[in-house]
């Protein structure tokens, strides 16, 4: 009910009912879009040097766009109007500013490359308006620590599929390792005679090598010996029913969250992010609050740089309040 009251509010602002969620691979394009988007596909690799999850999400996203030139009649890219673009925009309005920030920038690198082909005879990308979306302007989604006892608490780690998810559960809260290097790891990643856990983040592309503690050691070891899936498939973890094939690429395993959270009876007070990556999250935080250098905590997440490890402080709550103001002293000084 509440989805259909949506639909109708938004027909009768725009006129028009979006979905809110496109399949992509159910797109049929012009034989001439299809070429040139898989000439730009080629261009993103050879000479942007873009990594194959960015050049994935690109040309998702210019799909949809040229499915959207296609709706409006539009049949060779040569017909693009200045219109066309601001109501492609106009028609992602229920997304988030940053959200939609990066799609601006998508066709905006596409429309670039058209103009470079001599395709289009006028440069386009000043048609497409700013998005401006404030840096660092969300507070990091993070935990209570007895939330994550509990979540973990509620694995039946006496089944497969417990077995595997806690394992999964543990290196999201215990090594800060992102959905789609977990997605990813490989059995020739895990060095048990050094304890570590070698792995080149999916993200950045640097290498990064974490310690395999006790705790997380055993997790693996148990699924590995009583829970994984015999097949030759080098992934760590695979699907629990068959074909036991490894998690589809684009998979972010917010699924697994979410199961053992219901069953745990996990809810939170204040709308946030809940998936793998808030563990991550989390792992930050409590990291900080126990004085850990921001040195210590980049080189533990992986970040390039320390100011993606600074964004935790905002998360801190009690640094946060020893340096907080006092009114009276405000009103003092005044």
């Amino acid at each position: 009910m509440v989805c259909g009251v949506k639909v109708l509010a938004d027909f009768a602002k725009d006129g028009r009912i979006e979905r809110a969620f496109t399949e992509v691979e159910a797109i049929r394009l012009f034989p001439a879009m299809q070429k040139t988007l898989r000439d730009y596909e080629q261009y993103c690799k050879d000479r942007l040097q873009l990594r194959p999850w960015t050049i994935h999400g690109r040309t998702t996203e210019i799909t949809i766009f040229l499915d959207f030139l296609h709706s409006r009649k539009a049949r060779t890219l040569d017909q693009i109007q200045a219109l066309d673009l601001s109501e492609f925009v106009c028609c992602r309005d229920h997304l988030q500013p940053k959200t939609v920030a990066r799609i601006v920038s998508d066709v905006r690198s596409f429309l670039r490359f058209l103009t470079m082909r001599g395709i289009l005879q006028k440069d386009l990308r000043v048609e497409l308006p700013k998005i401006r979306v404030p840096r660092d302007a969300t507070i990091p989604s993070v935990w209570e620590k007895e939330l994550v006892v509990r979540l973990l608490e509620a694995v039946d780690r006496s089944s497969a599929k417990g077995k595997r998810d806690y394992a999964i559960l543990l290196l999201a809260c215990r090594l800060g390792l992102r959905a789609g290097d977990i997605r990813t790891l490989k059995l020739d990643q895990l060095h048990w005679e050094d304890s570590t856990l070698e792995v080149t983040q999916s993200k950045t592309g640097m290498p990064l090598s974490l310690p395999l503690t006790s705790e997380v050691g055993a997790a693996l070891i148990d699924y590995l010996k009583s829970g994984r899936p015999q097949t030759a498939h080098r992934d760590v973890f695979l699907k629990v029913n068959p074909p036991f094939g490894p998690f589809m690429e684009n998979s972010n395993l917010h699924h697994i969250v979410t199961y053992w959270r219901r069953l745990a009876g996990i809810t939170f007070r204040t709308p946030r992010k809940r998936g793998l990556h808030s563990l991550r999250h989390t792992l930050a935080t409590r990291l900080l609050e126990k004085g850990t250098p921001f040195t210590t905590i980049a080189g533990i997440l992986g970040h390039a740089s320390l100011e993606s490890t600074q964004i935790y402080a905002k998360a801190d709550v009690e640094s946060l309040r020893s340096v907080a103001l006092d009114p009276e002293e405000v009103n003092h000084a005044q």
